[in-house]
C-alpha cells in the first residue's frame, strides 16, 4: 500500500519480478534476475486499503543490486534490456506466422463462446510486441513466461511460441468445430454422398 502511495509520484512505475523460492530460504529475487518495469494504468482502491490495478509493461529489466531502504517493499538498482536487432526481411515472415496463428486461436476461442458480441479486431504491432502480447494472453507456466521474458531475441521467442501455438491452434478449431456441431443437434447443412 505504501509502495503505491509512493509510486504516484514516480510516473505510477513499479518493479514486477518473478519470485518463487522453491528449496531456497532466499526472501527475494536473485541479482541477475529478469523483471518487468509496469506502468499502473488504473488503480480501484478498496474500503481495507488494498488495490485493485491494470498495469501495462514498458521494458525489462535484470537487477544488479538491491538498495537498503527503510520501506516495507524492495527497490534495487537495475539495467535495462530490450532484444537486439534483428534483421527485418528475416523476422517479419516469422511475425506474420504468429499474427495468424495467433488470430485463428482468438477466433476459435470466439466461436466456443458462443460468438456473443463482435469478434475482436486484433491490431498487428512490431515484432517484438507482438511476441509479448501472445505470451501474456496465454494461460502459460510461470517458468516458461519467465523464459521468454529473459530471451533477447525476438526470432527465439517466436520459434518457442510458435510451437505451442500450432499444437494449440488445432485443439482450439477442433473444440470450436465440436461445439458448433453440438449446437445444430449433429447436423450439417453439407450434403454427403451416399
Amino acid at each position: 500500500r505504501e509502495m503505491m502511495s509512493d509510486i504516484e509520484h514516480e510516473h505510477n512505475l513499479l518493479g514486477i519480478s518473478y519470485f518463487e523460492p522453491k528449496d531456497t530460504f532466499a526472501e527475494r529475487p536473485e541479482v541477475g534476475s529478469v523483471g518487468c518495469v509496469a506502468e499502473v494504468r488504473e488503480k480501484q482502491v478498496m474500503d481495507d486499503g488494498r488495490s485493485n490495478i491494470l498495469t501495462n509493461g514498458v521494458i525489462r529489466y535484470r537487477i544488479t543490486d538491491y538498495v537498503d531502504n527503510a520501506k516495507p517493499y524492495l527497490m534495487a538498482a537495475v539495467d535495462f534490456f530490450e532484444d537486439i536487432e534483428e534483421d527485418e526481411a528475416v523476422l517479419k515472415p516469422k511475425a506474420d506466422e504468429i499474427f495468424l496463428l495467433f488470430e485463428r486461436i482468438a477466433k476459435a476461442a470466439f466461436d466456443l463462446s458462443g460468438s456473443r458480441g463482435k469478434f475482436p479486431e486484433i491490431q498487428r504491432t512490431d515484432p517484438e510486441r507482438l511476441s509479448f502480447v501472445v505470451t501474456a494472453a496465454f494461460t502459460l507456466d510461470n517458468e516458461l513466461k519467465y523464459a521468454l521474458l529473459e530471451m533477447n531475441s525476438t526470432s527465439e521467442r517466436f520459434g518457442r511460441l510458435r510451437g505451442i501455438l500450432r499444437s494449440a491452434v488445432v485443439a482450439m478449431e477442433e473444440s470450436a468445430g465440436i461445439f458448433k456441431s453440438a449446437h445444430t443437434n449433429g447436423h450439417s447443412k453439407k450434403k454427403l454422398d451416399l
